[in-house]
């Protein structure tokens, strides 16, 4: 008589086979655009390495984390701050954000650039800002526009991503006034700002680019603390990759995408994201608060605008069209596609 292995023993032996198989190593390691065996790279590398003491280590530690003085002249302090990205020309969405931080009594307010895109009518997003006070450092979109770039700078690699980037630039580039192109070139590619104790640095994409995206499945604790050894500062504020995010640090200090207000999150709802800070007994207190606003008068305005049907689906529905091979793994599967 035969003996049938269970279902579920079998199940887990294949999946242990599974697992195998994927992470075998096929002998084979990348080398520039080639593969090449991995022996014959791990000899070329003991070859090209050395080794340091550790008085050596240190040296080079310190020469690494020194940086110039950063002359960027640092505001506040302030006891609360709103912070939000990525406007996309989503005038309703700052109307609505500035109607309720100013309910909040924030003591100022900071968008952390990328004005532009995907959205309608780009010259109704200035008034806004000037009413509001809202001080404003450039991103990508604004590098772009103020200097007559034919793309937005902003790192897709998929030809998929780079269509839909180059049709809502080209938008954006045609319908905004010249004078607001020049203001954009003013503006300030970081800001340094004092909320409570705590010394913030406020950047668009990263401290090293202004169009690296900062996913929160991909951006390591050391990396992290490593900028913020080299910026000398206690918390880092940025946005571009349009998916919010904030993870306390070990030292003690605080690392936040603070999303963007253009659009959704790519998670089926249409309401977006921005961040409020608070100083709380010397720490920073950190909400990333999610904002309703008319999205359906947007996404009539976008019709009329003739911009495309994919862009005003995620309007109206808050799954992602577009950039969406840009996300990585565990960002992607969360996607609807």
């Amino acid at each position: 008589m035969s003996h049938r292995m269970p279902k579920s023993e079998r199940s887990l032996r294949q999946r242990a086979e599974k697992r195998a198989r994927l992470t075998a190593h096929a002998g084979l390691a990348t080398w520039g655009e080639r593969l090449v065996p991995l022996g014959q790279f791990r000899s070329a590398t003991a070859a090209a390495g050395r080794t340091l003491d550790s008085a050596a280590q240190e040296a080079t530690r310190r020469d690494f984390l020194s940086h110039q003085p950063d002359p960027t002249t640092v505001e506040g302090p302030y006891s609360r701050i709103a912070v939000f990205g990525g406007v996309y020309n989503n005038h309703p969405a700052l109307a609505a954000l500035l109607d309720e931080v100013t309910s909040r009594s924030a003591d100022a307010i900071y968008c952390l650039g990328d004005l532009g895109g995907f959205g309608p009518h780009p010259n109704k997003v200035r008034p806004l800002l000037e009413e509001g006070a809202v001080r404003v450092i450039q991103g990508n979109y604004e590098e772009s526009l103020a200097a007559n770039h034919q793309d937005c700078n902003c790192g897709y690699t998929d030809p998929r991503d780079n269509h839909f980037a180059d049709v809502s630039y080209r938008y954006t580039a045609e319908n905004t006034s010249l004078g607001f192109k020049r203001w954009m070139g003013t503006l300030p590619r970081r800001r340094r700002v004092l909320v409570g104790n705590r010394e913030l640095l406020l950047v668009h994409g990263s401290p090293r680019r202004i169009n690296e995206f900062l996913f929160a499945s991909t951006t390591p604790v050391p990396f992290l603390e490593m900028l913020l050894d080299q910026e000398k500062a206690d918390a880092l504020c940025c946005t571009h990759t349009g998916l919010e995010w904030h993870r306390p640090l070990p030292s003690g200090r605080d690392a936040i995408n603070v999303g963007v207000i253009g659009r959704p999150a790519n998670d089926g709802r249409p309401v977006v994201r921005y961040c409020w800070l608070e100083e709380a007994r010397g720490k920073l207190a950190v909400e990333l608060v999610e904002l309703a606003y008319d999205h359906r008068l947007l996404a009539q305005e976008m019709r009329r605008e003739e911009l495309p049907n994919e862009f005003i689906e995620t309007i109206l529905d808050g799954w992602w069209t577009t950039c969406l091979e840009i996300l990585p793994a565990r960002e992607r599967a969360r996607s609807r596609h």
